[in-house]
């Protein structure tokens, strides 16, 4: 837990109590703030009274009174509609702040590393935290992966927090400042959260807010927005920007051809690395690979750690083999953009989809329909899923996942592929059938396993 002492006898507002907000509110009362707690959820104001925790209906706080409010990112405060809670505060000039802001404020004797994007930020976030752990660096990863921020061990001038930063963390930041800021790529997402395209990137664009000229800015150049931010970057020339990428070259850091080369020079083979398997694992690995330079770990040490990376559940996590196939769970792909990075990564799939399907369905997906066998399709986009993939991919209506996961086996055990990738990927959100991603994959692969001892398979993870 990480102290505050900024905050003793300080009335500090917590909205919304679940692993971030919990955190907070504990974090601030052992630091002798008086926490005025609130959620709209009846369990968790009542797992706050079990804490000890004072519970406070803040739509009726007078923030005037208030020194701070910390607010759960996951709330909307602004959009689609005005937050009156996230109103009065303002009126009152209240600062609206979420735990990384506070966390920056305790620990500013430590190094930050902030790292964003719409896809693959999780992956590069516990890759660039290997790489400093194995480099011997003092390494706590948390903020959108893992623990709460104020959960974290407090570190000191020579250890780093290593962040995942989403863009509705990224909007509730106005302190604190990225020693290495990283932005992997920008696509449509979360729009109705944002109010628009310009407004999602306008938002990630916050991660290099408030760096000084020794601080680092590391810009994957691989679509038109991040271009655009790497452009403008340059133009202030206010601190180094070191671009990465994945085919350009216009860019210091390449992986291409799966080579990782450096100023040209040849750094590492990704194709020996099985847990960063397709193309956009090499951006990952680009970028951890740049930050970690950045913050100064030899390149022979920084290429040594990648090929021992673990890998993250739910990220295109290798669960078994069995009967010549390879059973990979990628829950975490919950819209069109994740699952093209897995479909991309394998050439015979046996393609298990569907769930709340976010704007534009699988239509994206079109250009890589010609690696998919068969299709299994569940949950409440599974109709959808059928009329795009009608003429162009065989598909089952299956219902839930287990029905898809029996039925994708039975149809790999008659095929016997040597290559084949049964692949939960699925496109969508999970709330139709599951409270989250991670019960889905975790779902899926106890079922894996469970077939895998029956069929004499192996269990990889």
């Amino acid at each position: 837990m990480i102290p505050l002492p900024e905050f003793e006898s300080e009335r500090v507002a917590v909205m919304g109590l679940g692993k971030s907000g919990m955190a907070a509110a504990v974090a601030l009362r052992s630091s002798g703030a008086r926490v005025l707690a609130w959620d709209d959820d009846a369990a968790r104001r009542d797992a706050a009274v079990a804490e000890g925790l004072e519970v406070s209906d803040l739509r009726q706080c007078d923030f005037a009174a208030v020194r701070s409010l910390v607010w759960s990112p996951g709330i909307p405060h602004g959009f689609p509609r005005p937050n009156p809670v996230a109103t009065a505060a303002e009126r009152a000039g209240c600062e609206i702040v979420c735990d990384v802001d506070l966390l920056w404020r305790a620990r500013r004797e430590a190094r930050f590393v902030g790292i964003t994007g719409t896809n693959g930020k999780s992956t590069t976030t516990a890759l660039l935290g290997h790489i400093l752990s194995e480099a011997g660096i003092d390494t706590e990863i948390g903020g959108n992966l893992g623990p709460p921020a104020l959960g974290l061990r407090p570190l000191g001038r020579d250890g780093v927090y290593v962040l995942e930063m989403s863009s509705y963390q990224l909007e509730l930041v106005p302190n604190v400042r990225f020693d290495v800021a990283v932005l992997l790529n920008v696509t449509p997402d979360h729009l109705d959260r944002h109010g628009g395209m310009h407004r999602y990137v306008a938002a990630k664009r916050r991660a290099f807010d408030r760096q000084r000229p020794s601080d680092v800015a590391i810009i994957a150049v691989d679509d038109d927005y991040t271009r655009s931010i790497r452009d403008s970057l340059e133009a202030g020339a206010d601190r180094k920007v070191i671009a990465v990428s994945v085919g350009s070259d216009d860019a210091a850091v390449v992986a291409r051809d799966e080579w990782l080369t450096d100023e040209g020079c040849r750094i590492l083979d990704l194709s020996g690395v099985p847990t960063l398997p397709g193309r956009h694992n090499r951006q990952n690995a680009a970028a951890a690979y740049a930050a970690a330079r950045a913050l100064g770990v030899p390149e022979e040490r920084a290429a040594a750690a990648i090929p021992t990376y673990p890998g993250l559940p739910h990220r295109q996590e290798r669960v078994a083999t069995i009967g010549g196939a390879v059973y990979v769970n990628d829950s975490k792909a919950t819209n069109a953009e994740s699952a093209a990075c897995a479909l991309s990564s394998y050439t015979r799939i046996y393609w298990i989809a569907g769930g709340l399907a976010k704007e534009g369905g699988i239509e994206p997906l079109v250009p890589l329909f010609d690696r998919i066998v068969h299709a299994f399709l569940i949950g409440r986009a599974a109709p959808e899923f059928a009329r795009t993939l009608e003429g162009r991919v065989p598909y089952t209506l299956c219902g839930d996942l287990a029905d898809a996961v029996e039925a994708a086996h039975a149809m790999v055990a008659h095929d016997r592929p040597d290559d084949g990738v049964v692949l939960l990927s699925p496109a969508c959100a999970s709330f139709d059938q599951w409270p989250s991603f991670e019960a889905r994959g975790d779902a899926f692969r106890t079922q894996v396993r469970a077939l895998a001892a029956q069929d004499g398979g192996r269990v990889l993870q």
